[in-house]
């Protein structure tokens, strides 16, 4: 028998198995809501295109991701910013694996009404002024005489996370200008186009649609071209994480995402490709 005979023969034989066993092997990812539309959607392509493992993927935040692979409630999570020292020192047996699988942005989004009015543009220290409080009408920045309606994310979140240490200088930054908080990106871009007077953060991916508006933030507007050129000063990475190195299911997923077919994917849904 050839070699080529051998390796068809083979792949029908653990196909076949796959059959006979009756169902696939199960892997669970969950956590950030900013990956979760391209972790999604690489998992809707890569159970279509095999049947060996069957990956199921869920929201919650980076931390809640985190902390279910901390704690092997899920196999994988989906991270918008680094595992953090305090959650290692929690978890001090574990160590935690990460691969970047593409690159994204904190946007600065306004109701489509304020953009509108004039405010196409922020500072760091008119957000960080915002968002402190200390500013509370958009008529002091160039806007009509409304009072701003703040929004923010809970704790958990790793844009939350990432918004505060770069705007607000630390990740446990408080933030007492919000006026309320949101469990996921899609909240607070449905809270924003609901209004004709909020501001809020969120992924790159949440604003290429919808009655909102991504402003330039310190002059430079949120795109693929600006994270890539590195001008966009909120850009960040994105991770899948792991607790040790993957295991062969987790890899062969992981290889998938960043990959060619994956980084496509991320491609169209808005993310910049690590490639």
């Amino acid at each position: 028998m050839s070699i080529m005979s051998k390796s068809v023969l083979a792949s029908v034989l653990i196909a076949a198995f796959f059959v006979a066993a009756g169902s696939a092997a199960a892997l669970s990812v969950s956590g950030s809501t900013t990956v979760l539309p391209f972790g999604a959607q690489a998992a809707e392509e890569f159970n279509a295109m095999q049947d060996e493992i069957e990956v199921s993927v869920t929201g919650g935040g980076s931390g809640v991701g985190i902390k279910n692979v901390a704690e092997g409630i899920s196999d994988v999570a989906m991270a918008s910013r680094p595992v953090k020292d305090s959650e290692k020192e929690a978890y001090p047996d574990q160590e935690f694996v990460e691969t970047s699988i593409a690159y994204d942005a904190v946007c600065i989004a306004v109701s489509a009404a304020v953009y509108d009015s004039g405010v196409t543009d922020l500072s760091q220290e008119d957000v960080m002024a915002i968002y402190n409080g200390e500013i509370t009408n958009w008529a002091d920045l160039g806007g009509e005489d409304e009072n701003i309606y703040v929004l923010g994310r809970e704790v958990g979140s790793g844009t939350r996370d990432t918004f505060n240490e770069m705007v607000m200088g630390s990740s446990e930054a408080e933030t007492p200008g919000v006026t309320t908080n949101h469990g996921s990106n899609a909240e607070v871009k449905t809270a924003i186009t609901n209004s004709d007077k909020a501001i809020g953060y969120l992924g790159l991916n949440y604003v290429m649609d919808g009655d909102l508006a991504a402003i330039a933030y310190e002059g430079v507007e949120p795109s693929a071209e600006t994270i890539k050129d590195g001008s966009y000063p909120l850009a960040r990475e994105l991770y899948m994480v792991t607790c040790g190195e993957p295991s062969e299911d987790a890899s062969v997923f992981l290889r998938f995402v960043t990959g060619e077919d994956g980084q496509a994917i991320a491609e169209e849904l808005g993310f910049v490709s690590t490639n």
